[in-house]
Order: C-alpha cells, then structure tokens, then sequence
C-alpha cells in the first residue's frame, strides 16, 4: 500500500490501522490513548498542520471520525541519534539499480534507535531518489555489498533473484584456524529465530540453511580480537563462505557450530554482556561479492567490496 505523504528526509511516514470502533470518538481520541504519554502535544501538532493522511490523500483533522479511514499516515519524530563514523560507498548505480558498499555499525534499513544512521536513509538523502528501496539487507554488523532498487517497476524482478536462490553470494570472515577439522565443509542445519529470544540457534529437524566453509588463507599470529574470541588464539585464518540459504545470522551460527567463531562475534558461539560500539573491534564478517544475470538487460554482472577486514 503507497504512502499519500512523500519521504521526507529520507524517511517513509509510517501508517497506523485505525481500529473500526471502540472507545474512541475520533482518529486523534485513538492516537492520543495509544502514544498519547509519549508526546501528547507532538499528535494534536501534526492534525494541526495538516500533517496527518488518509490514503487517499485526505488531510485528518482533530475532529475527524475514528471510523472515517481504516488506514491513516503521518511523520514521526526522529530519534536523536549518534553518528556512526563510517560513510556507505556507492559501487555502481544505473538506471534501475544502486550497489552500495556498507560499512560495519550501520544498520541497513531504519530500525529501533537507528533512522537516519542507516544506509537506506543515508543513500535517499545523498542521492534525492526516495523509491530508494533495499532488494535484500546485511545484518548491522556486517560490511558489504547491499543491492538497492530505484525503480518501483522493476524492483520485483530484482526481489526474485533471491527469494529464486538465483544470486550467488560469497562473504569473507576472520577465525581461528582448527587443524582437527577438514576443510572445505559443507555445513546443513535446521535454523530458527523468533522474537521471544536474541539469538538464531540450531534445532532438530530438516535442515533450511546450507553453507560452504572454505579455509583461504592462514594470517600471521595476531592478539585477540573482543570477547568474541578464544583468548590465546595464536592463528588466524581468512574463511570463504558460500551460503546457499539467507537464514537469520547464518553464517555466524554455522561457523560457530564448527568451532570456528568469528571474531569480534558478540552474540555466537556465547552471547557477551551488552556494551556500547566498539568501532576498533568490528566484527569480522564481510559481504564480499554478489554475482547474478541482471533481468532487466540480461548480462551477468557481478559486484564485489572494497573493504577489508583486518585481522
């Protein structure tokens, strides 16, 4: 369903459903019950100045019927939020497609107390194409190439190339190295994720996530890396990995199974106390290369990071 309100600094209004009935005798009655602790005066600001719409275009006033619209959109109030220190690249952009190189911290999409520190927000503001939209997303804390469609008409052929496994993907991590284990491995399990706990984790049953590990290189002897390692490690090697699946932090789970955390890894292979950014200590997972046949003029393309991780 289209927003009736335009990005606004490169943020989507966000849309409510309004209930059909209930206590409430109009739309801001509703709101006002619902987030109305939360900044009461912000609301009646926003029917105010007309900043509130149905989807066809209306402007809601304060004495607008609850049940006059099922769905109404608005502007919400930015976070104040810390710059994260790292700036998103742009590797190619045509006329329907924008391949961007995202840094480590970065959220890919707007989400909790990142808005405007995102890559998608960032991208829209510094390119002025709000149908900016991402094609698939990296985790906050993994770098790489992140795929954006600019135009609506063809986003979906894009979005099909992966929910088809059409696109071949190939990440680089930083672990220690095992020399009880026999590499490259193919690794098959059942994942699963759900809101009521942090963490992916591997359960019985048919699997649904699949990925190769590769051993690429062994670096020279390096100190630990943040909690994520074991201390004491005197090797470290750079892994190739092939995920055949896109399951929630697969990767880490996978090489974590394997003995093989990766390092600056704060949740897998044991969840570390909460603590604040360490921009020094990322973790050590990159989104190396995207490779597919592009749908829109058939030739195969592929894209690849100019970072790299450093041990």
């Amino acid at each position: 369903m289209s927003s009736p309100l335009p990005v606004r600094n490169g943020v989507n209004a966000t849309r409510v459903r309004l209930p059909a009935d209930g206590p409430w005798t109009t739309a801001l009655d509703y709101l006002l019950d619902r987030w109305g602790h939360v900044d009461p005066d912000g609301i009646r600001a926003r029917f105010d100045a007309g900043e509130v719409s149905a989807a066809d275009g209306t402007r809601l006033t304060a004495a607008t019927p609850l049940n006059a619209h099922t769905f109404i959109w608005y502007y919400r109030d930015l976070p104040t939020e810390t710059p994260i220190p790292f700036e998103v690249d742009i590797l190619h952009e045509d006329e329907h497609l924008l391949v961007a190189d995202k840094p480590h911290f970065l959220p890919t999409t707007p989400g909790g107390g990142y808005v405007s520190e995102s890559a998608l927000v960032r991208l829209r503001v510094r390119t002025g194409i709000d149908d900016l939209t991402p094609i698939h997303r990296l985790d906050r804390m993994t770098a790489g190439v992140v795929l954006f469609a600019k135009d609506p008409a063809t986003r979906g052929r894009y979005q099909v190339l992966f929910e088809r496994r059409h696109v071949r993907k190939e990440y680089e991590a930083l672990a220690g190295v095992r020399d009880d284990l026999e590499l490259p491995v193919t690794v098959r399990s059942r994942i699963e994720k759900s809101r009521s706990y942090l963490l992916a984790r591997e359960v019985p049953g048919p699997p649904n996530a699949e990925t190769v590990v590769e051993l690429a290189e062994i670096l020279d002897a390096r100190a630990g890396h943040g909690p994520g390692d074991r201390g004491g490690e005197d090797r470290v090697g750079r892994y190739r990995l092939l995920p055949h699946t896109g399951k929630t932090h697969q990767l880490r789970v996978h090489m974590a199974s394997l003995g093989l955390g990766i390092r600056g890894d704060r949740y897998y292979p044991v969840l570390q106390d909460e603590a604040p950014d360490d921009h020094a200590r990322p973790l050590c997972l990159l989104a190396r290369s995207i490779a597919f046949t592009d749908p829109v003029t058939g030739r195969d393309v592929s894209y690849t990071s100019r970072r790299t991780l450093s041990s």
